[in-house]
């Protein structure tokens, strides 16, 4: 019985997004309390969601092998349960490293305008660091070698260069905590794909 209810059970909120995973003692605990919902695949591509009692009431009609008894009732272990209140993706800001400012820029050289392979790729101080110029999302942009190498220890301005687009840090973007090395379920597909198609990686155009 404790195996069972240490199982993950995959979180969204009221608009149908993955923002975590939880014990299945917590989403039991929240089923009882009546702040979730189970949801169900028909295997037809259609969710039917359960409060507390319609969910008892199901497993007691169709018994399933991860469930748990109860004094006076079996409950099956959902796989999936939507909160009632929650409309929001926890947000986690984009972490300051080489990899997001080349996602940032898109692999491109933001003085030529060029895409290259990362490994033809330089991090470049735009206002250089010995006239003061600070280590930060501002003022890093992604930089071919050639420019670099014309570029030297000058501001664009000094060098005649000009930027493809000003340096900004990027946006928050919803962060959905779901480590699928921990075991995930064919019941989460659907809601993992969604994230991962809809999960904002960067800071729009423009």
């Amino acid at each position: 019985m404790n195996g069972f209810l240490n199982q993950q059970v995959l979180v969204l909120n009221r608009l149908w997004q993955a923002v975590n995973v939880c014990t299945a003692r917590r989403a039991l605990t929240l089923l009882f309390e009546g702040h979730a919902h189970v949801v169900l695949d028909n295997r037809e591509g259609a969710f039917r969601t359960f409060d507390f009692t319609q969910w008892r009431d199901l497993s007691q009609a169709e018994p399933h092998p991860e469930s748990i008894h109860t004094v006076s009732f079996r409950i099956r272990v959902p796989r999936v349960i939507l909160l009632l209140m929650f409309d929001r993706l926890p947000k986690k800001e984009v972490k300051f490293t080489r990899h997001n400012i080349f996602e940032r820029d898109k692999n491109t050289c933001q003085y030529c305008g060029r895409i290259f392979d990362r490994k033809d790729l330089n991090l470049d101080h735009v206002v250089p660091r010995d006239r003061g110029g600070p280590t930060n999302w501002e003022n890093i942009v992604c930089s071919c070698v050639p420019c670099n190498t014309r570029k030297a220890n000058r501001t664009p301005l000094e060098s005649g260069m000009h930027l493809v687009r000003k340096p900004k840090r990027p946006k928050w973007r919803p962060f959905v905590q779901v480590n699928l090395t921990l075991g995930s379920h064919d019941s989460w597909k659907h809601f993992l794909d969604l994230a991962y198609w809809n999960v904002e990686l960067g800071e729009e155009p423009g």
